[in-house]
């Protein structure tokens, strides 16, 4: 015997195909399947829309930018840090979707559509919150629905887009308040420079250690995180 044929492997075959439900279970297994890997595709854009997120990475952004940082620190340090933080924001509310509607559900107390109506609630009342009322009348107008008389009237795909509209005018908001210093530091260096006649100096070299210094002395992430964690509250 040859060692070719010594070290030969059985190789499993793999067959892929499409068969007949002969029951109404399997079907079922199948959607629910086939929605749980919808939801697992789609959970970075829920990510993004239901939380703080988004204002979150938005000011981490423009205060790189404020800074003249150019790079630093990376994105995918300032996604993670947001990333962490949304979870530490939205801890409360995935606290109650988890007691209120999964533990039901895994214990079969409650079905699919009652999962889902319970698990959209604190979402709901988290965004709510953060919700400016012309915003949320914005996209009332624009679909034409009658004018709501409690926040459960106001259905989910009408108050996302107005939720993260809001987020990001108050992302630029807080971003525009971290400008304010740093550009003012940007002016005060332009204009020694050029009243001592140093013009071939770029001003970026001389006022990016100073806002440096500015923002490690007053302690600059520990007032950021603070508040922003504040502001969702």
């Amino acid at each position: 015997m040859s060692l070719l044929n010594i070290y030969v492997l059985a190789l499993p075959t793999l067959k892929i195909g499409f068969e007949t439900a002969k029951e109404p279970s399997q079907v079922s297994t199948l959607l629910q399947i086939l929605i749980l890997l919808t939801v697992l595709s789609v959970a970075p854009a829920l990510l993004l829309m239901l939380t703080s997120f988004t204002r979150l990475v938005v000011v981490f952004s423009i205060l790189r930018h404020a800074l003249g940082t150019q790079q630093t620190p990376p994105n995918q340090v300032l996604i993670s840090l947001a990333l962490f933080l949304t979870f530490f924001i939205m801890a409360p509310t995935f606290q109650e979707v988890y007691e209120n509607a999964f533990v039901p559900y895994i214990k079969k107390e409650i079905g699919e559509k009652e999962l889902w109506e319970r698990s959209i609630q604190p979402f709901k009342k988290f965004m709510f919150k953060n919700t400016r009322e012309k915003d949320l009348a914005l996209f009332l107008k624009i679909r034409n629905e009658p004018r709501p008389y409690s926040p459960e009237d106001i259905s989910i795909f009408t108050l996302i887009p107005a939720f993260m509209i809001s987020e990001l005018k108050t992302a630029f908001q807080i971003g525009f308040l971290l400008y304010i210093p740093f550009l003012i530091i940007d002016i005060v260096i332009s204009s020694v420079l050029i009243s001592m006649g140093v013009l071939m100096l770029p001003p970026m070299m001389i006022s990016l250690p100073i806002k440096l210094l500015l923002f490690v002395l007053v302690d600059g992430w520990n007032l950021l995180i603070m508040s922003l964690v504040k502001s969702f509250y």
